[in-house]
């Protein structure tokens, strides 16, 4: 048994060590080509002419140069080397090549003096948009979805993100006429733009990669069943769950390593965390709650990512809190909050919740705490205003403003945590004899002592505060405890 563990163990390490050997080799390609980000965005006019700006959709209300930054902050996330941007203001979208005619002949000219090896444009491309653009440009062309396969193929480290990627690859290749198939040789993401030994898969039919797909999604349904195991046995312990969730870059695994004591990876980089993180953390009156760190959202985010990632996100959809991490000191923050909330209520968490015993839906929505993140980052006045903004606010919806780099409102923070689990705590009176030190010590585990103190008889009494999932336990060994 020990040499079959020291074997694995061994094969773990060289996965990991071939991994960041083709992590290595794609940095170098990546920062050796040359890329321009296009913006190709529907002037406000005719956004309302298309109806896109009847749902106030967070794209349609963000600022065209906001957005191009993000594009090309995502590009940076996988060392590309950004030789120029532009933006295209669209009248309306061509069915051939997006954008207009003479656009399309403008950016040709860019390329062939920039000598761009590859354009990302910001934008959902059908495959007949990309091959034309291709044939006009004469260089690789990637759209957003495109961009944002290749980060998550460069970011996933465990089994199942790894996973998860390839199936949202797949299904977003399945439909395209390319020159790279990396992902069907290496089994993984990545640059599957800049080519490779993928070359000699383009022939490689739809039957084997659909064959790949359910494989994938029959491995997906095993890890799905393994989380809803770890699941079951923190319920059993049981801890309530918070989840951190937000936009891309807006600090969740600093402020998930301020409040765990963890070193996940974080770095000023968009999509910087793919793989969930759990830890087991303690509130200011010593209870224990499991803290997960989450993939962050982003406008535009593929609904085959959602689908995809949804085995990621299903710590959210369980959490007992969420903490909304905003950065109040981007100039969008607004819009990405927007954005946040769209995806949680497509998940369901912000609607009504389904009882898992009867299926019958709970009259309240999970509790959302929104995290004012970055504070460190304001000026004096900006910081003075948005304090103020979030004191006026009802003590239910009240943020806290918080920096997770300097650990400013940290402490405020876990209080705001610590009270809402306990709206929905019940308190008991439990009498013990005064030889039950052994009973003492196990309520404390199960809860939060709010009181204690001995009789005349020289018995204790001990006033808990007892979380919804453990009042069966703690009334099943105290049957005689009384509510208050």
């Amino acid at each position: 048994m020990t040499k079959e563990i020291i074997g694995k163990a061994k094969a773990n390490q060289a996965i990991a060590d071939t991994k960041k050997a083709l992590d290595d080799i794609e940095r170098d390609l990546a920062s050796g080509t040359r890329a321009y980000v296009l913006g190709p965005y529907l002037s406000p006019r005719a956004q309302l002419k298309s109806g896109q700006d009847a749902d106030r959709s967070p794209a349609a209300t963000r600022a065209m140069e906001a957005r191009l930054a993000e594009a090309v902050g995502l590009a940076a996330a996988i060392d590309l080397t950004v030789a120029g941007t532009g933006i295209a203001q669209l009248q309306a979208l061509r069915p051939s090549t997006y954008l207009g005619k003479g656009k399309v002949e403008e950016i040709e000219a860019l390329i062939a003096e920039g000598e761009i090896k590859l354009v990302i444009v910001d934008a959902p491309l059908s495959p007949i948009q990309q091959r034309n653009l291709e044939k006009a440009w004469k260089c690789k062309v990637i759209d957003r979805t495109g961009l944002i396969l290749e980060i998550f193929g460069r970011r996933a480290r465990t089994k199942e993100g790894a996973l998860q990627v390839e199936l949202a690859h797949l299904n977003y290749q399945k439909s395209r006429l390319v020159r790279s198939w990396t992902h069907l040789e290496r089994q993984r993401g990545g640059f599957g733009f800049l080519g490779g030994p993928g070359e000699t898969q383009i022939e490689a039919d739809r039957r084997q990669i659909q064959e790949r797909v359910a494989k994938i999604e029959r491995d997906l349904e095993t890890v799905v069943r393994t989380r809803g195991l770890h699941r079951k046995s923190r319920t059993k312990v049981p801890y309530p769950v918070v989840a951190l969730v937000g936009y891309t870059n807006a600090g969740k695994s600093t402020l998930f390593n301020r409040l765990a004591g963890a070193d996940v990876f974080a770095k000023d980089l968009l999509f910087a965390t793919l793989d969930p993180t759990a830890r087991a953390i303690r509130l200011p009156h010593g209870h224990k709650v499991i803290l997960t760190d989450t993939v962050g959202f982003i406008s535009d985010l593929p609904t085959m990512l959602v689908a995809a990632f949804r085995a990621t996100l299903e710590d959210v959809v369980e959490a007992d809190v969420i903490l909304h991490v905003r950065d109040v000191a981007h100039e969008d923050t607004e819009a990405q909050s927007a954005d946040v909330e769209a995806i949680l209520r497509d998940l369901g968490v912000t609607g009504a919740k389904a009882d898992p015993e009867t299926g019958a839906a709970a009259a309240l929505p999970t509790p959302l705490i929104e995290v004012w993140n970055k504070a460190d980052l304001l000026s004096s006045h900006v910081h003075h205003q948005l304090a103020a903004v979030a004191a006026n606010r009802p003590a239910d919806e009240r943020p806290a403003l918080v920096s997770a780099l300097t650990g400013e409102g940290i402490p405020k923070l876990l209080a705001r945590v610590e009270d809402r689990l306990a709206r929905d705590a019940s308190n008991y009176l439990i009498t013990l004899d005064p030889t039950d030190g052994a009973g003492l010590a196990w309520l404390y585990t199960q809860g939060e002592v709010l009181e204690r103190r001995e009789d005349a008889k020289g018995r204790i009494l001990a006033m808990i505060r007892v979380p919804p999932q453990r009042k069966d336990k703690v009334l099943q060994r105290f049957p005689a405890a009384k509510a208050r």
